[in-house]
């Protein structure tokens, strides 16, 4: 299984994070999970 940016479960994770409910460290690494909801928190921080 492979999740994408527009993935809900990626989604979900970025909110979470983003208000501050979780900290990245703490997105389960299952399957690539963590790396793309990574790859979408530094590209919001990026913008």
């Amino acid at each position: 299984m492979k999740f994408t940016k527009n993935s809900g479960l990626v989604k979900t994770w970025v909110s979470l994070v983003l208000t501050g409910v979780y900290t990245r460290e703490q997105v389960p690494n299952l399957f690539n999970l963590r790396a793309v909801v990574g790859e979408c928190l530094d590209a919001l921080e990026a913008a």
